[in-house]
């Protein structure tokens, strides 16, 4: 059961990081961008201090394409919590119809056929 959860959990933190790295600067614009950049790749060392292990870990329990659809919903729920709370912005109708349509892609990657 751990090993199910685990990776979830772990790439859950990897995608908290991840995306403090890659949009936590829009709220500081006037930053230098070479600094934005260290800044940005500082961050990115933990992200990747969790993603690696969870994959590493995950691959025993889920196969490549599980991980990554995995990864890939979670970046979505991550990135829209924080452009909500951090960015200020809108949750729009269609993003939510095209959530629906990545539901259903995880839908098709995990059914066994």
């Amino acid at each position: 059961m751990f090993r199910h959860f685990a990776p979830i959990i772990l790439l859950t933190i990897s995608n908290v990081f991840m995306t403090f790295a890659w949009y936590g600067h829009l709220k500081h614009k006037s930053t230098a961008l070479w600094l934005v950049i260290l800044i940005s790749w500082g961050i990115a060392f933990f992200e990747y201090c969790f993603q690696v292990p969870a994959n590493r870990i995950g691959h025993e329990v889920y196969n490549a394409a599980q991980l990554k659809t995995i990864q890939e919903v979670i970046t979505l729920i991550v990135f829209s919590v924080f452009s909500v709370l951090y960015l200020k912005e809108e949750f729009r109708w269609n993003y939510l119809v095209g959530f629906f349509f990545i539901i259903l892609a995880v839908f098709f990657i995990f059914k066994k056929w």
